[in-house]
């Protein structure tokens, strides 16, 4: 028992040292965040080509942030990606290292940076996914429903393209949102995330989900054998191949490149056309991996997979339409 909290108490100390400093309160993180009624105001940025937008909601009686980028391209009945920060980190920084502006415009979709709040046991932004923060009583998943019905409301979302991923923490988040909220979630993945004890015995999703993982060798924050409150990855895999009823052995395929590579597990034969995927790169330690540094371009990746599992739908709508005329 020692040896686990030891080991717990190393890690927080590893992921608060990644994440970057806290905030002063737990409404407003943000201080530009604006006085007036509107739920939403313009913020300027350089990146993307399409509109961003800075919101606030008042859930559970705490005034939550989010930004909405609108693509260039986004029409209504536009798919929504969640991009969750990881622990300690900001929606803004989420937004500047993450690069999804310049895909949105391409594919016409709507990305959302939420923003944690503040975890009482440690004054740092976080997720509520059980494990290191269990201390915590804001209703997350509650918050993130209430901004999908906000987006439909505003924009008339693709309420059947519901994606979430998320960096560390907020991989974390993304797992337990296809859990929770799988009633609207269609498909996550998880980069640095895993699952929290809490999110695995609670899990009862829904439907047959399709997931992804991007994860290290070499992340000493976020273990692929797992920690103190953290299933090994390998784990988070077999419970959702499970879940899906897919095949137990995957079809696997090297990720080349001069940083190392990787390995790309696919687990096919998935109930309802869904995918259970792992992208398992040798030298890469709790980052956001990007082609020059780590053989993989997370953002491109991320959407490559969600939009191969929209297009499954889409073609077993098509089939299931010609075959009942």
């Amino acid at each position: 028992m020692r040896f686990y909290q030891l080991s717990l108490l190393f890690t927080l100390i590893i992921i608060s040292s990644c994440g970057g400093g806290s905030s002063s309160t737990e409404i407003e993180i943000d201080s530009e965040v604006d006085s007036s009624d509107e739920p939403c105001i313009n913020y300027q940025t350089s990146l993307g080509e399409g509109t961003t937008l800075n919101c606030r909601i008042v859930y559970d009686n705490v005034i939550r942030q989010f930004y909405i980028y609108l693509g260039s391209t986004y029409q209504s009945t536009s798919p929504v990606l969640f991009s969750l920060h990881g622990y300690t980190s900001r929606a803004l920084w989420n937004m500047n290292y993450t690069g999804f502006q310049s895909i949105a415009d391409e594919f016409g979709f709507i990305v959302v940076y939420p923003q944690g709040t503040l975890l009482p046991a440690t004054g740092q932004t976080h997720w509520n996914v059980g494990g290191w923060t269990t201390s915590s009583i804001t209703d997350d998943v509650g918050f993130l429903n209430e901004v999908i019905d906000f987006l439909d409301d505003e924009y008339s979302i693709n309420l059947k393209r519901l994606y979430s991923t998320g960096m560390s923490n907020g991989g974390y988040m993304s797992y337990k949102l296809a859990c929770d909220l799988s009633s609207r979630i269609a498909a996550v993945v998880s980069v640095t995330g895993s699952m929290t004890i809490e999110t695995e015995e609670g899990c009862d999703p829904s439907h047959p989900t399709s997931v992804a993982q991007i994860h290290g060798l070499e992340d000493s924050v976020v273990s692929y054998y797992g920690n103190a409150f953290s299933k090994p990855i390998e784990e988070v895999m077999d419970y959702w191949v499970d879940h899906n009823n897919c095949s137990s052995e995957p079809n696997s395929s090297d990720i080349g490149g001069s940083n190392g590579g990787g390995i790309h597990d696919v687990y096919s034969g998935c109930d309802n056309q869904t995918s259970v995927e792992l992208f398992l790169m040798n030298n890469m330690g709790h980052d956001w991996p990007n082609i020059n540094d780590h053989d993989l371009q997370a953002s491109t990746t991320i959407w490559d997979f969600l939009s191969a599992e929209a297009m499954e739908e889409e073609f077993m709508m098509y089939i299931l339409a010609a075959i009942t005329k």
